[in-house]
């Protein structure tokens, strides 16, 4: 079994007063407080988010100025286009924004760059095309922030461009500290800018553009009307994985239960296809089932698939486009698969040195690089980018951790770099191949990372005797609902746990099922969704091969184990058990 380093949360507070005052139970009080809500404003807002949290979009710089300019476009039947980007992000950013101003009569198409043609965000090429296309304005969304050069193209072309994004402003590091580049476009919306006075800087790039449209509707008088984009936020804000904290905690809150009743034939078709029950759907099923499927098209064909989705309006169309994307997601699942094993071999045999591993994978689909360098950063606690080939030019992705902010690595490598951008934990880049081997190695030499900064930290939020299990602490858990991000599901411990029976389930994937002992005597069934063979192995190491024969075998035996764990309740046939799910495992 993988190094872990356990620690339990040990946050002080008068649990006993804020259970009395808010009424819930000490245990959920207690894990208010590990992630820091103690406030009774915070506690009030976290446990019941509503519509009236979320701030005035009329706060977040240019916001306003931006509604003048498109306001004055629409009456004058000027020209707009969207220019979005080929993520879920991307996708849900211009549908918000095209059927927003299409509601609003004005003359707006959209178009989405090609991950492998064009690249990332706005270019040249696309600003010459809309220009061909007699386009008065270009509207940015999940882009534009870093195309200083490409958006003053377009301004001598005598278009007006307004930028929203999300992403960290470029900068450049001089003497006079960091130096932050904005575009000069007619209107830039971006809350990150050091002048926005925005109070929440952590939204995805459909929620800025959602900002705008409920600025354009209140303008126009249907401000009421920019909720039903809600539920496209939450699916936004899930897959771009955004912290699920203050708005962006309303925002996914909120459109999960719309969501549930959804009446958009795309999404209900897609739920249909991957054999979802709408009401039942929650942060895990936008963010690692529906948010692929949109995603998969942007990956392995082209992104308009997952706008033309959103926008089906009759259930022959929608049913059509939904198996498609789940088709190309579980080919894309299938691509992914071989990109992570030949990518590991590489890690094991040629960069087991490195801490930053940087892998070229020439064969590799260059829209899977990010996927592939996520699972090579879990499997390794090391941060991890993924190059492939495209055409003689190296593209890729980086995936990063906690301890060490990508972005900043990428601009100390700038001079090596055509174009790189993206977050702290996260980003994107493109080179010559010959630059390769020295992008490596500054990488390495540059970094400061510790063998303790690559240890996987396990965060205990309570060590719990499954005593305190009960059906009430798990409903009152779905308080703290959803999980994502900044808000992980809560983790409890147990020590020394007798194991009385294993016995392996599923289907295609081999997991396990124990029945539990702890020291009071309780008896309770416990899934274990990790590696089934690398824990057998374990095992076998620490208490000998017979010791785990007997194991499975159901007779007594010497292995003990703690864990950390979720509690749920296991409905089957009518009957309700209650069960811990083990997230990780301490041999004795």
């Amino acid at each position: 079994m993988a190094a872990e380093k356990w620690m339990v949360k040990n946050k002080k507070a008068d649990f006993k007063e804020i259970g009395r005052r808010f009424g819930v139970s000490e245990v959920l009080a207690r894990l208010l407080v590990n992630r820091d809500i103690k406030e009774p404003d915070q506690i009030e807002t976290y446990l019941h988010p509503d519509r009236t949290m979320l701030y005035s979009p009329f706060l977040m710089k240019d916001v306003e100025r931006a509604c003048q300019i498109l306001m004055a476009k629409i009456d004058a039947g000027a020209r707009i286009r969207i220019i979005g980007d080929y993520d879920v992000d991307g996708v849900v950013s211009v549908y918000v924004l095209y059927t927003a101003l299409t509601r609003l009569k004005a003359a707006v198409d959209y178009r989405i760059p090609d991950r492998i043609t064009d690249g990332y965000g706005i270019n040249r090429s696309m600003i010459d095309q809309a220009y061909g296309d007699r386009v008065d304005t270009i509207l940015t969304c999940d882009n534009g922030i870093a195309a200083s050069d490409q958006i003053e193209h377009a301004k001598q072309l005598g278009m007006t461009v307004i930028v929203t994004d999300h992403h960290d402003i470029p900068y450049e590091e001089t003497k006079q500290g960091k130096q932050y580049r904005i575009p000069d476009a007619g209107a830039v919306i971006n809350p990150k800018q050091q002048d926005c006075g925005y109070p929440f800087k952590g939204l995805c790039g459909a929620a800025v553009a959602f900002k705008l449209v409920t600025a354009l509707f209140a303008m126009a008088g249907i401000e009421d009307q920019a909720d039903e984009y809600i539920p496209y936020v939450a699916i936004a804000t899930v897959c771009d994985v955004m912290d699920l904290t203050d708005e962006n905690r309303v925002l996914v809150s909120l459109g999960l239960k719309e969501l549930q009743k959804t009446k958009n034939p795309g999404l209900s078709m897609l739920i249909a296809e991957n054999g979802l029950v709408p009401e039942q759907l929650g942060a895990y099923h936008l963010g690692f089932v529906l948010g692929p499927c949109l995603n998969a098209t942007g990956r392995l064909e082209t992104a308009d698939r997952g706008v033309e989705l959103l926008l089906a309006d009759d259930p022959d169309t929608a049913a059509k486009l939904a198996a498609e994307l789940k088709e190309l997601n579980d080919k894309r699942k299938s691509m992914t698969k071989d990109g992570v094993e030949e990518a590991l071999e590489i890690v094991e045999e040629e960069l087991s040195k490195d801490m930053v591993l940087v892998v070229y994978l020439p064969d590799c689909h260059e829209s899977l690089a990010g996927i592939v360098a996520g699972r090579i950063r879990e499997a390794s606690g090391k941060p991890a980018i993924v190059l492939t080939d495209s055409g003689g030019i190296l593209k890729g992705s980086a995936r990063s951790i906690e301890a060490y902010n990508i972005y900043e690595e990428l601009v100390k490598c700038r001079d090596l770099l055509l174009k790189f951008g993206g977050h702290p934990l996260a980003a994107g880049m493109s080179l010559v191949k010959e630059n390769l081997e020295e992008f490596r190695r500054r990488l390495n030499e540059n970094c400061r990372l510790t063998k303790e900064d690559i240890i996987p930290k396990v965060s205990i939020d309570i060590v719990m005797p499954l005593g305190y299990v009960t059906e009430e602490l798990i409903q009152e858990l779905t308080l703290l609902e959803p999980f994502g991000r900044g808000n992980p599901k809560p983790l409890f411990a147990e020590r020394g746990l007798i194991l009385r029976r294993a016995c392996a389930i599923g289907k295609t994937t081999r997991f396990l099922k124990f029945r539990v002992e702890n020291a009071y005597g309780r008896i309770m069934d416990a899934l274990y969704f990790g590696n089934a063979d690398e824990l057998d192995r374990a095992i076998a190491d620490r208490f000998g091969s017979e010791e785990l024969a007997k194991l499975y075998q159901g007779r007594e035996n010497t292995v003990r184990m703690s864990v950390t764990y979720y509690p749920s309740v296991n409905e089957y046939n009518g009957t309700r058990r209650l069960q811990i799910v083990i997230q990780n495992i301490m041999l004795e």
